[in-house]
């Protein structure tokens, strides 16, 4: 039986994706498994989004080629944003990877295991809408959390976004099949659901022609079994007071909002092909802090645009400090070939976007220690990740902290606890972005 071993890197939508392949691989009789390192076949499923994804995958491919030179695997297969972005270059460079396959070809991939294993040397590019947005997944995430896909591509065209090029254009699931995806991901033990697209904001609009984000989510709330319900990669252009009211008035919807705005500048918005002005990033923010009291708001930002003069940055480093994100991070930015912004004039020097965002991330590092220091003496609910051997506790996120993006929570237990175990801390101490407390339980009358 060949054994199968999967990595798959970048984002959860990429994830989702190496899931249904898993999926598939299982149902034909192919051995999965955990440590890719024991397999005889490696599918590498690549982010190509950013330069720094694309070393991090270049460096996973080459790391593997030398196992397979070393005899301790057999064959390397490259799928995923970096094979459809570069299709046969990357197998010209690499030679050692056995196959490269865009996302289009997905679902052939047990056929490609089977016909690399004979000796084949496969370069397979898919149309893009050829990639289901359906099936059946073996969920990679921990037990009691999982994404949902709910869309596939982009069709909003932001100047320095490679991912229309690479994904295609924006296409939404259908309600229905999305509904009985999550139900059959809480009946497998999932209380947490992370909805995600590249604009879950825009989800409907192509199939219905209206949006229906507001109308899933209610949907999903009726789901039993999912506790917590996140909203993650709204755009600032869509967010409706519809879509508002639902998160307010939904218990299961956990209150913390990520909207990527990019920058506050009126120009820089413009040049990077954004949807909105500074002044009505500023009044979504106010509105969205007026009718969610006590929302948690994410955001990302990218400095060193072509063209970002020192007044646009300060600008956005006065909006940082005045505007207190809950969560933040801030990316230089890339030069990505094919994308409108690559050829644009005045790119700004490497060293000067890294300055920009380091200073853009102290801010936010200062902010975030003062908001951590105000969760002192409170009491949150926190779902349990694990155990920490060397500290002695537990750790877990609250419904303020999305996984793998934000902090954890230490804390000590009287009680035994496993994974994906709901219980109410006191916070007594904060650690960086992290927080420490301890677990309350009722007292038994």
């Amino acid at each position: 039986m060949t054994r199968v071993g999967m990595v798959s890197l970048g984002c959860a939508k990429n994830q989702v994706d190496a899931e249904r392949m898993l999926y598939k691989l299982d149902k034909n009789g192919y051995k999965l498994v955990g440590d890719a390192a024991l397999a005889d076949v490696v599918i590498i499923n690549t982010c190509g989004f950013i330069e720094e994804a694309k070393q991090e995958a270049i460096e996973n491919i080459l790391e593997f080629a030398e196992l397979k030179k070393e005899g301790r695997i057999k064959k390397i297969i490259v799928t995923g944003c970096l094979a459809e972005r570069y299709k046969s270059e990357l197998i010209k460079e690499i030679p050692e990877a056995d196959a490269c396959i865009g996302i289009g070809s997905n679902d052939q991939i047990c056929d490609i295991v089977s016909r690399v294993m004979e000796g084949e040397q496969i370069e397979l590019f898919g149309k893009k809408a050829s990639l289901s947005l359906t099936g059946g997944r073996i969920q990679t995430t921990l037990p009691y959390y999982a994404y949902l896909k709910i869309a596939e591509g982009c069709s909003n065209g932001c100047a320095f976004c490679a991912i229309p090029g690479i994904r295609g254009p924006f296409r939404s699931v259908p309600l229905e099949a999305l509904t009985a995806e999550a139900r059959e991901l809480a009946e497998n033990g999932v209380t947490e659901l992370c909805v995600i697209a590249q604009d879950t904001t825009r989800y409907g609009e192509d199939l219905y022609g209206e949006n229906r984000l507001p109308e899933l989510l209610r949907e999903l709330c009726r789901i039993e079994g999912l506790k917590w319900i996140r909203v993650l990669y709204c755009y600032p252009d869509r967010v409706t007071d519809e879509l508002l009211d639902v998160i307010a008035e939904e218990e299961k919807i956990v209150k913390y909002i990520e909207m990527p705005i990019q920058h506050i500048s009126d120009e820089v918005l413009r040049n990077m092909r954004r949807g909105e002005t500074g002044a009505q990033v500023r009044e979504v923010i106010r509105k969205i802090r007026q009718r969610i009291p006590g929302v948690i708001l994410r955001t990302t930002l990218l400095v060193g645009f072509p063209g970002e003069t020192e007044e646009q940055f300060g600008e956005l480093s006065e909006f940082v400090r005045d505007t207190r994100f809950d969560r933040l991070g801030c990316f230089a930015y890339s030069a990505e070939e094919g994308t409108i912004a690559a050829r644009m004039p005045d790119q700004v020097d490497d060293d000067v976007k890294q300055r920009r965002a380091e200073i853009i991330m102290e801010q936010q590092m200062m902010i975030m220690a003062e908001n951590n220091e105000k969760q002192i003496g409170k009491v949150l609910e926190v779902v349990t990740e694990g155990f920490d051997r060397y500290g002695e506790c537990y750790f877990g996120r609250s419904a303020m902290d999305a996984p793998e993006i934000d902090g954890k929570i230490y804390f000590t237990s009287e009680k035994h606890l496993t994974m994906g175990d709901y219980v109410d801390v006191r916070i007594t101490e904060t650690m960086d972005y992290d927080l420490i407390g301890e677990a309350v339980y009722e007292s038994a009358e």
